[in-house]
Parts: C-alpha cells; structure tokens; sequence
C-alpha cells in the first residue's frame, strides 16, 4: 500500500510538471510569434512531449492558450495588489494603476493579454477574464475610496469601464512605442491627474 501512495504521488507530480512545461512553452512561443504563428507540433518539439501527451491535458491549443493566458493574469493581478500593500487606499489605487500599466506593456506580456486573447477567445470571454482580475480590482479600490469620501460618490461600474478602457488603451500604444520608458513616465503622469481630478478634496 505505501509503495501505491509514492506511485500515486509519483503520477501526480508528473502531471503537473508536464502540464507546466506545456504552459511556460506555449507562453514563450505565444509571446514571441503571436497566437496565430504557433503551432501544436511546434510546442510539443519545444517541450519535449508527444502530442498525445498535450491532448491528455489539453484540449487543444485554444485551452492551453487559455491556461497560458489564465497565468498571465494572475501574475498581473498579484503585482498590481502588491504594488504598495501597506499604504493607503489612494495610494494603492495610484500604484496599482500604474503597475498594471508597467506590466501589461511588457512583451511577454501585451502580445498574449490584450492582442491575441480578445481575438482567440472572443471579445466577451476574454472581458469576463479582465472582469475577474484587473476590473475586480479596480472597482474594490474606487468603491473603498467612494465610502471613504475620497472621491465622489457615482456610478462605479461606468467608473470602472472606463478607466479600465483608458488602461488597456494606453497598453497597446505604449507596446508600439519607440520610446517606451519615456512614454510610460509620461502615461502614468497623464493617469494620475486623471485620477486626482476625482478626488474630493486634498
């Protein structure tokens, strides 16, 4: 019985590992080519498993995308929430925009979050994804600053679009940019006055 438990273990730390080797592949092919440039024969070469092995954990290459994408997300959010975790409301609001905005212009990152994933999911997928992370987040902190008399009192979930709109916006410009670090500086100066223009008082 004790050797059926290690065994068991066994099995189920290899899943996870090609299942990993399957997700961190994919995610670096999707980054550098795009989507649409990848091919299932290609990430199985790469991480070094049959394709039967990648059907036995994915459906597909839209589910792996989908897992791939899931991570990216939840790697976004964790910065965003740990931009400045001990200080005020307002201040995590300002540091948790302007980390979004820091994260999602990386290269690794913009090309699978906001330019495939609306394409290969679906616009109304890959918005229920965002609403789930980067929007939660952003509606927790406006509606704190709202209770706390901050800013004014209004409409959170229009707040909320657009704002979060404005973000992504941003994002996909300042991928293109030419000038990135400059742009970004000046983006986030740009999104704070934003911001202050909502405030209540000093």
């Amino acid at each position: 019985m004790p050797s059926t438990g290690r065994a068991s273990r066994t099995k189920a730390q290899q899943r996870l590992e090609t299942t990993h080797a399957l997700v961190t592949t994919a995610r670096h092919l999707f980054a550098t080519h795009g989507y649409s440039h990848v091919s299932l024969a290609q990430i199985v070469e790469a991480t070094g498993v049959s394709k039967g092995a990648l059907y036995h954990h994915f459906n597909g290459k839209d589910e792996l995308f989908r897992a791939v994408l899931a991570q990216i997300h939840e790697e976004v959010a964790n910065r965003v929430a740990d931009a400045a975790p001990d200080a005020d409301p307002w201040t995590q609001l300002i540091a948790g925009c302007q980390a979004f905005l820091a994260a999602s212009t990386e290269p690794g990152i913009h090309q699978i979050m906001l330019v495939d994933a609306p394409a290969v999911l679906g616009w109304g997928m890959w918005r229920e994804m965002d609403a789930q992370t980067s929007m939660q987040q952003l509606e927790a902190g406006l509606t704190q600053l709202m209770s706390d008399g901050v800013i004014s009192r209004q409409p959170i979930r229009p707040l909320v679009h657009l704002l979060s709109g404005a973000m992504n916006e941003a994002a996909l410009w300042l991928a293109q940019s030419e000038d990135r670090d400059t742009d970004l500086l000046d983006t986030m100066a740009a999104l704070t006055c934003l911001l202050e223009s909502l405030r209540t008082g000093p």
